[in-house]
């Protein structure tokens, strides 16, 4: 078992950053791969970002790419996602998520462990 609680989200202007964290509890964390994830209103969830077990071979959504940051920090049972140059539509809950594989993966049908979620708001 792997419990997930995620912070770290606020709101914020358009342009700016926000560093989201994760806290896993759950001797298996530094086994698994590591998702971030995210749900707008109205929306299905969708993939952010990944990284396997290691804190390498991160992945990202290609909204994403270039303008957030995947990692972690399994001493401690951390995972962080860097988000800079945000934008009104990454405006979502954020999720973490733990997935009973080594690699990273970006389904959402692959991860097996959620946290609550955290707000995410952009405004323009």
């Amino acid at each position: 078992q792997v419990q997930l609680v995620e912070s770290g989200g606020g709101l914020v202007q358009a342009g700016g950053s926000l560093r989201l964290s994760c806290a896993a509890s759950g001797r298996s964390f530094n086994t698994y791969a590591m998702g971030w994830f995210r749900q707008a209103p109205g929306k299905e969830r969708e993939f952010v970002a990944a990284i396997n077990w290691s804190g390498n071979s991160p992945i990202y959504a290609d909204s994403m790419k270039g303008r957030s940051t995947i990692s972690r920090d399994n001493a401690k049972n951390l995972g962080y996602l860097q988000m800079n140059s945000l934008k009104p539509e990454d405006t979502a809950v954020y999720y973490c998520a733990v997935a009973v594989f080594s690699d990273a993966r970006r389904r959402v049908s692959e991860y097996t462990y959620w946290g609550q979620g955290t707000r995410v708001a952009v405004s323009s």
